[in-house]
């Protein structure tokens, strides 16, 4: 895959983020959740509304014969009522109490299934709603199916910077910050110790921002965090990795979305699916990219999570020795860390 292709999928993620038309294949399509603007609805242009599979399903399409492939994304036919509120409540799960009935919707056949799905896979980049409004209307970037491979490629990534930082689980700290010719994100490791042949411990920690900075008790990142750097310490060496991919890779919009329909009764893994996005969207690529950039091969992983494990391996990083890290529940989490124990695997 080359630079350019990189390139137009990073261009097509910015102008989604900023409500721009993009078209994906023959479709021109804008983002709900940041694109739509009042001069849409009244202009006409509006030709049908794009919507992932797990979405329509909630929304009772499954029944039409041109939503039944549960493995594509629907288009329904745009409301004669349709406003930006409109779009909006049909795009977001989490605003389904607050806007209860909607529709009847009538599917309609999707023509480029391929530039379909690859759309939805483009806006989960961007961190925004799987949900577009089909449009006509000039593109103010271009982006082919296949250009996506390009952008998530883990071989974009380069050490950019490096410093030492005392922190107070080890003194002897270096930061190694790095960057991505496609991806916006820094991703950091934090190396403590003094670096030896033996296999370093190793923490993969997804950004948290709820739980890493504000503390929130709903999770159980915080402590995972904290727990995992004093563990490195008391080892001969290790690093940290932390990983720019909040809320499992969903982004913090996204997170809190699923956080509010956590109120509502569902759990971790169903709330995510009823957002239109897979339990776990991480990409442990990344993370192998990153440990073969500091030369490490071989190491100890602090996780709970078997599928950390096997995502390392699969990247052609050996894992020699799982790490338990022990994680005291509170009244806010439990049910969040029985859901990762029953659902996800965890071993807690």
């Amino acid at each position: 895959m080359s630079d350019a292709a990189a390139k137009r999928a990073a261009r097509a993620i910015d102008a989604l983020r900023r409500g721009w038309p993009v078209r994906v294949g023959e479709l021109t399509l804008v983002a709900i959740e940041t694109g739509a603007a009042a001069e849409l609805f009244e202009s006409g242009r509006i030709k049908g509304i794009l919507l992932s599979s797990a979405r329509a399903a909630t929304l009772k399409l499954a029944n039409q014969f041109a939503a039944a492939d549960t493995q594509l994304p629907v288009l329904i036919a745009p409301p004669s009522d349709l406003n930006a509120s409109l779009s909006l409540a049909i795009a977001d799960p989490s605003l389904d109490l607050r806007f209860p009935y909607k529709g009847p919707f009538v599917a309609l056949t999707i023509e480029q299934p391929d530039a379909a799905k690859a759309a939805m896979e483009l806006v989960r980049e961007a961190g925004l709603l799987p949900a577009f409004l089909l449009v006509e209307a000039d593109a103010d970037a271009d982006f082919a199916p296949s250009d996506l491979a390009a952008f998530q490629k883990a071989d974009n990534l380069r050490i950019a910077a490096r410093a030492r930082l005392p922190v107070s689980a080890a003194e002897d700290a270096e930061l190694v910050a790095y960057r991505s010719v496609a991806d916006a994100a820094d991703h950091v490791a934090l190396v403590v110790g003094q670096r030896d042949v033996s296999p370093p411990v190793i923490r993969l920690h997804s950004e948290c921002l709820t739980g890493d900075v504000l503390g929130s008790l709903k999770c159980d990142c915080g402590p995972q965090l904290h727990e995992a750097l004093h563990q490195i310490s008391d080892a001969q060496w290790g690093v940290l990795l932390y990983l720019r991919q909040e809320g499992r890779g969903i982004g913090l919009v996204n997170k809190l979305r699923a956080y509010a329909l956590q109120d509502q009764g569902f759990d971790t893994v169903d709330a995510n699916i009823r957002l239109g996005f897979a339990v776990d969207a991480r990409d442990f690529s990344v993370a192998a990219q990153m440990l073969r950039l500091l030369s490490i091969g071989e190491v100890r992983l602090l996780t709970n999570n078997p599928e950390k494990v096997a995502g390392l391996e699969a990247e052609g990083i050996k894992v020699v020795e799982r790490l338990p890290l022990k994680i005291a529940a509170n009244p806010h989490n439990a049910h969040y860390l029985a859901t990762k124990r029953d659902r996800t695997g965890h071993k807690l």
